[in-house]
C-alpha cells in the first residue's frame, strides 16, 4: 500500500522519542510524503480526535513514538477515521508498541512498500443519559501533571437518541472504560447490568470494561483475566468492591454493560482509555459495548502475544518444575503443523533478523 500522509503522535517528555522523531520526518522528506506532529499538548488545549485529523490533512497512518499510553492516543485519533496506527516502542510494558527504535526507518521502508499485516482490534463505544462534562473547578485536580484534559465527547449525529436508549458519545476505546469515585472516603454505588439484566449492585473504589486489548492493562491489575487480543469479548472488572463476589464477567461483544450510578452513590469520574472524559452523578448512567468498527494497526510479522506476556510480565516458573530437570524450551516445535492443524493460529519461531 502506499501511504500519502503521515501523522506523528510524540512523548515530549523523552528525548529518544525526539531523535525518532527526526528519523521519522527525515524518511517522509525523502519519499516526499507529508508529515504533521499531532495531539501536541503545547498549544494549551487539546481538540477532539476528528477536528485534530482535520487540520492535519487527515492523515492514513499515524506512527506513535512512545510507550503504550502514546500509542492510545494515537489509537484515538486512528480510529476517528479509518486511518491505519503504528506503534514504536519507547516505553516500560510495550504491549501494544510494535517497533523497537532502532529499526523505525526499516519499519516505514516495510510500511511503504506494502510488506505489513493490519491487525484489527476490537473498539468500545458508548451511550450515556446525557453528555458528559468535567466540571471547571476540578480540572486542575484531574490532570495529575500528564497534559491538558480532552474536550467532553460530542455526540455523534448519525445515532438515535433519546428515551432510554440515551445518547451516543463518539468516543472510542481501545483499552478500557472505566467509572471511578472522586474522593478516597467516598465509593461508587453501581448497578451493573449485562445484556439488559441487572448482575449486582456493587460499592467499590471503580468499575472498568475492557476490550481483550485492555486485558493486560488496568484489568489485570484489578484481578481481571488475561484475554487473547485476537479475541472477541468485553470484560468487567470491579476494583475493590465491598462484597464477596470479586471476579470479573467476560461477556459477548454484543452483550453490552451498563453502569447506573445509584441514590446513595458519591460523584464518579468516566475516563476512556486512562483520559478523564466527565463526571457522572447519581441516576446517571453509561452504556458500554463493542464498537462496529475496529482499530487497524500495523504489524510487520506475526505477533507473539504470549512471548510478550511472558517478557514484559517478567514470569518466572516454579522452582519446584524445574528443581530437578530440564526447563520447558519456549519453542516446542520448530516444524510445520499437519493439515488438520493448519488452521490453528501457530506463529513459526521468529529468525533473529526479523522484526518482531
Amino acid at each position: 500500500m502506499s501511504v500519502s500522509r503521515i501523522g506523528l503522535v510524540v512523548h515530549g517528555g523523552r528525548p529518544e522519542a525526539a531523535e525518532a522523531a527526526h528519523v521519522v520526518r527525515s524518511w517522509c522528506a525523502a519519499h516526499s510524503v507529508p508529515c504533521r506532529d499531532i495531539d501536541v499538548w503545547n498549544e494549551g488545549g487539546r481538540h477532539s480526535a476528528r477536528q485534530e485529523m482535520a487540520e492535519a490533512g487527515d492523515p492514513d497512518l499515524i506512527v506513535t513514538l512512545g510507550g503504550d499510553g502514546t500509542f492510545l492516543r494515537g489509537a484515538r485519533l486512528a480510529s476517528a477515521v479509518d486511518a491505519l496506527v503504528l506503534g514504536v516502542d519507547l516505553g516500560r510494558v510495550g504491549f501494544l508498541t510494535e517497533v523497537p527504535a532502532a529499526e523505525v526507518r526499516s519499519a516505514l521502508d516495510a510500511v511503504g512498500e506494502g510488506r505489513l499485516e493490519v491487525e484489527q482490534r476490537m473498539l468500545l463505544n458508548m451511550r450515556a443519559s446525557r453528555r458528559l462534562v468535567v466540571p471547571s473547578d476540578m480540572e486542575a485536580l484531574m490532570r495529575y501533571g500528564r497534559g491538558p484534559l480532552l474536550p467532553p465527547p460530542r455526540v455523534r449525529p448519525e445515532c438515535e437518541a433519546g428515551g432510554e436508549w440515551g445518547i451516543a458519545l463518539d468516543v472510542s476505546a481501545l483499552n478500557d472504560v472505566v467509572l471511578e469515585k472522586l474522593v478516597r472516603d467516598r465509593q461508587v454505588s453501581v448497578g451493573v447490568y449485562l445484556a439488559g439484566r441487572l448482575l449486582a449492585s456493587y460499592s467499590a473504589d471503580a468499575l472498568l470494561v475492557a476490550t481483550p486489548t485492555g486485558s493486560t492493562a488496568y484489568s489485570f491489575a484489578a484481578g481481571g483475566p488475561v484475554v487473547s487480543p485476537r479475541a472477541d469479548a468485553v470484560i468487567f472488572t470491579p476494583v475493590a468492591p465491598h462484597m464477596t463476589f470479586n471476579r470479573s464477567v467476560v461477556a459477548a461483544p454484543d452483550e453490552p454493560v451498563g453502569l447506573r450510578i445509584l441514590e446513595r452513590s458519591g460523584q464518579a469520574a468516566v475516563s476512556i482509555d486512562g483520559q478523564v472524559r466527565g463526571v457522572l452523578y447519581p441516576g446517571d448512567w453509561i452504556g458500554v459495548y463493542a464498537a462496529p468498527r475496529r482499530l487497524r494497526a500495523v504489524r510487520l510479522g506475526p505477533m507473539d502475544f504470549y512471548g510478550r506476556l511472558r517478557e514484559r510480565m517478567n514470569l518466572t516458573d516454579a522452582p519446584a518444575a524445574i528443581a530437578d530437570g530440564t526447563p520447558a524450551p519456549l519453542w516446542p516445535v520448530t516444524t510445520p503443523p499437519p493439515g488438520d492443524l493448519a488452521h490453528l493460529a501457530m506463529p513459526e519461531r521468529p529468525s533473529l533478523g526479523r522484526l518482531e
